[in-house]
């Protein structure tokens, strides 16, 4: 067999040592126009935090800026405006995977389920998301959980219905793993320390290891990105040089080996600071401002 560098993936990824500053800023520009599986949308502007009402206006904006350059984006909520995203994204040919926002609040739950279903059932729905990383913050029970999963699925019988959570706990809570439709895992080598020159042979067993929980289902890797600015957490150390590398190598393994992922995120949120820290406000393409980063 005769050796083809074109068609090796080293387990550090894409060799981008000694590139410049400028370099990397082209291989990252010419990477985003090949296209992406997948994309988080991020709605919130500078000022606005879940919970406040979003506007058509914003939505479309930011809908517009992305959809050169993805082939479906993901939602997180269907209610304050949110349940506008999947339909103004069927508008500009984008497919959709929609998120209910389950947390402690059973009102609020009802309300976000109730409306994914009534939005999968209009037609804005090709993915539904049952909740995001529920079992991780503990906000429900693991029954809780399953019944608004099987409530969806017996009302959207013909739409593939699932749960986000991170990779492993699709391992420790095998009846949620076998309610859902399709595994939706998210996986982030820089949440766990990881130094990003190992990065990606990281994700790679993150991903493994949803397929064997999956037991033949689909796995979507629902979230997955690096942080630009903020305070490194062990080995892994947020920067542009960083964030762009870890970008290039997601997207070259997702199209090399046919992995469907959306990318974390679309827009700087100043909001996500008080949650994770000082990193929280760097994980998107794009800055606050809606200026792409590089």
């Amino acid at each position: 067999m005769s050796f083809n560098p074109d068609k090796i993936l080293a387990l550090a990824g894409k060799d981008l040592q000694g590139f410049s500053n400028k370099e990397l800023s082209e291989l990252f520009r010419s990477t985003l126009k090949e296209g992406m599986p997948g994309l988080c949308f991020s709605p919130y502007e500078d000022g606005q935090q879940p919970g406040d009402q979003l506007s058509e206006e914003q939505i479309r904006r930011r809908l517009n800026i992305i959809r050169p350059y993805t082939q479906w984006v993901r939602s997180f909520s269907c209610t304050d405006g949110n349940e506008l995203i999947p339909k103004i994204a069927k508008e500009y040919g984008i497919k959709t995977l929609v998120g209910a926002w389950l947390g402690k609040d059973d009102e609020i739950n009802q309300k976000e389920v109730k409306n994914l279903i009534q939005l999968a059932k209009d037609g804005y729905v090709d993915i539904a998301a049952v909740g995001n990383e529920v079992m991780y913050r503990k906000d429900l029970s693991e029954d809780q959980l399953l019944e608004f999963i099987h409530q969806v699925k017996s009302e959207l019988p013909d739409i593939p219905v699932g749960y986000v959570d991170a990779y492993y706990e699709f391992e420790r809570k095998p009846r949620i793993t076998d309610a859902c439709d399709v595994i939706l895992a998210n996986c982030y080598p820089y949440w766990e320390g990881c130094a990003l020159d190992y990065s990606l042979l990281y994700i790679k067993d993150m991903y493994a290891r949803a397929v064997r929980s999956g037991n033949g289902k689909k796995v979507i890797i629902t979230e997955t990105g690096w942080p630009s600015q903020g305070t490194a957490l062990y080995g892994a150390v947020p920067s542009d040089e960083n964030f762009i590398k870890y970008f290039i190598n997601i997207q070259k393994w997702s199209k090399e080996e046919s992995i469907d992922i959306h990318y974390f995120s679309s827009f700087d949120e100043a909001w996500k600071v008080g949650a994770e820290g000082d990193v929280g406000a760097y994980w998107g393409l794009w800055d606050k401002d809606e200026d792409l980063k590089y």
